[in-house]
Formats: structure tokens, C-alpha cells, sequence
């Protein structure tokens, strides 16, 4: 439900755009690494998605699930909780290791983070937290997802960020997602981290590239 939702609403916000490089695949099992920029980031990695004719699972933080609308869907469709600084915050990762093991593609953000920047500038990936490469030693290929231009639709304060929302339909600015090819991480986590980390900067280069060549 929700990854319709967005494939519908996504590209009334604005000018929506998708590549992938030729070797680019969403396998049962694999995860999906996005950078994160913007809070719209989720609408907009689960049109790109579901493009792809992928349900994926995604990992949110907990918050979510208090909103009313938000709870029964997220419910239903399998997402997991992130409980951040808290000692259940371990098991998102065993709930979504389950959850490849059943074959679901899953949503998993390393930076763990919005920036915290207010311009609607995009900038490149933050420093990775090491949930990824955990995730993903059991040897799960990961594909790296780059996206840009989220900002320009949201970003700033509350304020400017409702304000942007509500004007995007008629700015119509321009996303566009880019997916790289699978890799597979080294066992070491450090190493990982380094590895995924290069590979969503490349997918996210991409994207602004593409972005800024004017590619719809």
C-alpha cells in the first residue's frame, strides 16, 4: 500500500526520474542503501522501488508508528521500528535479518540521520553507522541507491517544510533516483562500512549528475 502511495504521489511533487546501471538488480534477500537527505527521502526511495516492482521492507524510526494513519500500514506491510539510544534498537536488525531470510528486500539508511543543514542544497552522503555492514554479513548483496533533488521539495524548518510540500506541485522540482549495481561487503565491519559507503556516494554522484544534466 504505502509503496503505491508513493509511486502515485511522489511524482505529483515533482519531476521524478529513475535509472539504473545495466547490471543493476533487486534480488529477494538483497538491501537497499539510500543516502538521506530530506524527510520525503522514504516516499521517494519507495517510488523509485516500486518502479522495480519491488515491496520492500523498511527500516524507520519509531516515530512513525505513533501517527495514527501512518501505524496500520506500517503494520500490516511488515516495516520495522528503530528505537534509537534505547536497548531495543538491536532488534531492528534481527527483525530485518528475518526478514531477508524470507526473501523481502529491505530498506536500510547508514547514515541513520538527516543532515543538518537547512538550504535545499543536496551535499554527499555523511558518515556511515555500522548497522549496515551487520546487517549485511551474513552476505546479503546490497545495493547502493543514490537520490537528489528530495531537498528541493523539503527541507528547513517545520515551517518550510510544510510550506514546500504544499508549493511542489506547482514548482515541480526535479528527482531523480540512481541504482548501482550490487556489491557485496567485506566481513570486516569497518572495511564494510567504507565499501558500502563508496558505493552509495557513486550511486548518489550519479544521481546529482544526471540531475543536474537535466535527464527527466
Amino acid at each position: 500500500m504505502l509503496s503505491t502511495v508513493a509511486r502515485a504521489v511522489v511524482p505529483v511533487l515533482g519531476r521524478f526520474t529513475v535509472s539504473a546501471d545495466e547490471d543493476a538488480v533487486l534480488a529477494p534477500g538483497s538491501i537497499v542503501a539510500p543516502n538521506h537527505s530530506s524527510l520525503i527521502d522514504p516516499g521517494v526511495v519507495l517510488a523509485a522501488v516500486r518502479r522495480l516492482g519491488v515491496e520492500p521492507v523498511v527500516l524507520a524510526t519509531a516515530g512513525l508508528w505513533r501517527i495514527p494513519v501512518l501505524r496500520g500500514a506500517l503494520l500490516r506491510e511488515g516495516h520495522i521500528p528503530v528505537h534509537r539510544g534505547t536497548e531495543r534498537a538491536a532488534r531492528a536488525l534481527e527483525d530485518a535479518a528475518a526478514a531477508l531470510a524470507a526473501g523481502r528486500v529491505v530498506v536500510i539508511y547508514p547514515e541513520g540521520r538527516l543532515p543538518r543543514r537547512t538550504d535545499p542544497a543536496d551535499s554527499a552522503p555523511g558518515p556511515f553507522r555500522t548497522g549496515l555492514a551487520r546487517l549485511a554479513a551474513a552476505g546479503a548483496p546490497v545495493v547502493p541507491l543514490g537520490q537528489a533533488g528530495a531537498r528541493r521539495i523539503s527541507s528547513g524548518s517545520t515551517a518550510k517544510q510544510l510550506a514546500g510540500l504544499v508549493t511542489a506541485p506547482l514548482r515541480r522540482p526535479r528527482v531523480h533516483v540512481h541504482l548501482g549495481a550490487p556489491v557485496r561487503l567485506d566481513a570486516d565491519v569497518a572495511t564494510a562500512t567504507a565499501q558500502a559507503h563508496a558505493a552509495v556516494t557513486a550511486a548518489w554522484r550519479t544521481a546529482s549528475a544526471r540531475l543536474a544534466g537535466g535527464h527527466l
